[in-house]
């Protein structure tokens, strides 16, 4: 259930060629790697590992996907499509070495081209991935497709990646399923004493167990290191009363979802107890405003009106919300001007903080489905946090799992 299917692939690249059209651009080359995997894998399901990928959609015929040597077979029990070739320039990406390969069967993007002027005679090709790809690649490109002009295509994949189908759903929702549990699993264990490694390393571990394809993230900081805004887990010993702040991130099938909550070690303060209160409103706020037709600004300006009537203003770094999907932060990223509506479809995180508070740094972050009627969080354990955050200041309150 948790995967994208064959004729999904298949549908999606329907839809393309339909964008394609409408821009008079007869073939797409949409590039990935390890780092910037999300439009290739939209397309293809490859997401490659030390090296480079990419995929060519003409208008007519079986994409071809283009890979390097070491990881062929990867590619090959990965990708939808069956037409994978190798080409040099997309060998390993951390090392300038011209690495030898004596068993591969290298073509050459120029090859490619050739095959594909054969098809149908190709003037304008699309490139979806520029500002992911090295300079010299982006070059290679156009010395070997000569006579072909290119054209940015970026906004084609992020259109087309907008709004969700089930299966994609199904699969951000498992991804909080799992998040939950490694979350859950870090407010139930922490206590003074442990460094935020340990802290960390609890979620990593029960998020593996649950089947996660992979943890982007997992920040921890605690004490005076919330006020990093975002930082990896370090040595730093736990102290008691220490605030937490923490950010999972959770990869399934390529989809991520995120949660994050504050929660406090040891002794909790009053004055700790009030500052999350200030996020837990704020959030409460923001989903006022989250449903289909309602403008994305709206939202915004909620949670800044919020912010600005509790006079914490100067703490309110960046806009509450952003998308999810196969990033963990995608379009849309609206501000208070947006004027761009909710559609139904869409998945977005929420991504409520204050950074550089007198009494604290944190945010609350959880994945949401936009619908018709509002939402449906995928993160039921932030849900449960901030009910009983209302109804009791406490976060011990937690749900079965």
């Amino acid at each position: 259930m948790f995967q994208i299917a064959k004729p999904e692939f298949a549908a999606r690249v329907e839809n393309l060629r339909t964008l394609m059209k409408e821009r008079n651009i007869e073939a797409c080359l949409i590039y990935g790697d390890e780092y910037r995997k999300e439009n290739l894998r939209y397309i293809s399901n490859y997401w490659p590992l030390f090296e480079r990928g990419a995929v060519i959609v003409p208008l007519e015929g079986e994409p071809i996907v283009i890979a390097a040597p070491e990881g062929e077979m990867f590619c090959r029990e990965m990708s939808a499509w069956t037409d994978v070739r190798l080409i040099p320039e997309f060998a390993c990406v951390t090392v300038p070495d011209l690495i030898e390969y004596p068993m591969a069967h290298y073509t050459s993007l120029k090859a490619i081209n050739s095959e594909l002027q054969v098809r149908s005679a190709i003037r304008r090709m699309g490139v979806a991935g520029m500002d992911a790809m090295p300079a010299a690649l982006l070059k290679e490109i156009e010395d070997s497709l000569e006579s072909v002009e290119i054209v940015d295509a970026g906004d084609l994949l992020f259109q087309l990646r907008m709004t969700k189908s089930e299966r994609e759903i199904a699969c951000l929702q498992e991804a909080a399923r799992i998040a939950d549990a490694g979350y859950r699993l870090m407010i139930e264990q922490v206590k003074p004493g442990m460094t935020e490694l340990e802290l960390a390393s609890l979620a990593y571990g029960e998020c593996t167990r649950q089947g996660a394809e992979c943890v982007p993230f997992c920040l921890v900081t605690s004490g005076e290191r919330v006020d990093t805004i975002i930082g990896r887990a370090s040595r730093k010993v736990i102290r008691d009363g220490d605030m937490i702040l923490a950010a999972l991130a959770v990869q399934v099938e390529g989809y991520i979802a995120t949660v994050g909550f504050p929660f406090v070690a040891g002794q909790m303060s009053d004055e700790q107890q009030a500052f999350i209160s200030l996020l837990v409103e704020a959030e409460e706020a923001a989903l006022s405003k989250l449903r289909a037709g309602i403008g994305q600004g709206e939202l915004v300006s909620a949670v800044k009106t919020y912010f600005a009537e509790k006079d914490v203003t100067p703490f309110d770094l960046y806009p509450p919300l952003h998308g999810c999907g196969l990033a963990e932060a995608e379009s849309p990223y609206p501000d208070a001007a947006t004027t761009t509506l909710f559609k139904a479809g869409m998945t977005v995180n929420m991504d409520v903080s204050l950074f550089g508070h007198p009494h604290g740094s944190n945010r609350i972050e959880e994945s949401l489905l936009v619908t018709e009627d509002g939402y449906e969080s995928m993160s039921g354990l932030v849900r449960t946090l901030s009910q009983n955050w209302k109804l009791h200041g406490t976060i011990s309150v937690l749900p079965k799992g």
